[in-house]
């Protein structure tokens, strides 16, 4: 694949110099904005969206919590077992760094010396994307537009052949989805068993949501709590 690569006339490289050359043309604290994003930025902000669907779905509660929680919870999971599946994909196939190949590049992160195909960056965020929208479709498709940026990022920064981004992506939703079904058989009754807890219920449902701090879920609760809130207006 290296070899591929090297060639001049091939599209990967050609398009390697169309985004990375958009750093070029950019001014200077612009291109350490993409750094940081690209870098960590992404996968923070990932973090942050999982999390914050993680609060939503607490608030709503319902019998179908424990699964949306096992569903969160697995893709923080999913996107660490495909890093470690990455771990002998980069072995096998030996691809340098673009920027030890190919000339004229402006590299924004250096001190990679690592293989490059695939992209563990884009790995990471596109397998929590997937799992964040096996979870939920609204927070999923931001999470799945923040992998894309992502793996364009990696592209812009020199550090990454578009088809390392393209193999990462692949990689990620791959042991995502493939892995889900033996994930949710495992977590979800291990989610429910939290929800069913004194201790780790608020993990799974909020109190307005039915949870009543006893580690009991009382369905009708967010009902009642609602209709309160109602009659207290109205007063």
């Amino acid at each position: 694949m290296a070899g591929l690569a090297a060639s001049g006339s091939n599209p990967d490289v050609e398009l390697l110099y169309d985004i990375n050359g958009l750093a070029k043309d950019a001014p200077p604290w612009f291109d350490r904005v993409m750094e940081y994003v690209g870098e960590y930025g992404l996968l923070f902000a990932m973090i942050a969206l999982i999390l914050w669907c993680w609060m939503t779905v607490r608030r709503k509660g319902g019998e179908d919590a424990p699964a949306s929680v096992a569903a969160l919870v697995w893709a923080p999971l999913a996107a660490a077992v495909a890093v470690l599946v990455n771990v002998p994909i980069r072995g096998f196939v030996e691809r340098p760094r673009p920027f030890l190949d190919h000339q004229g590049l402006e590299v924004l992160v250096s001190g990679k010396t690592d293989y490059s195909f695939v992209s563990d960056h884009a790995t990471i965020t596109m397998a929590m994307g997937v799992g964040l929208f096996v979870a939920n479709r609204k927070f999923g498709l931001v999470g799945l537009l923040l992998g894309l940026l992502e793996g364009f990022c990696r592209v812009y920064m020199g550090v990454h052949y578009p088809t390392d981004v393209i193999g990462g992506f692949a990689l990620g939703t791959a042991v995502t989805l493939l892995l889900s079904p033996v994930a949710s058989a495992l977590l979800t009754p291990l989610m429910k068993a939290i929800g069913r807890s004194r201790r780790g219920a608020w993990l799974i449902r909020s109190r307005k949501a039915g949870y009543d701090g006893q580690g009991a879920f009382v369905p009708g609760a967010r009902k009642e709590s609602a209709g309160s809130e109602e009659r207290d207006l109205a007063a």
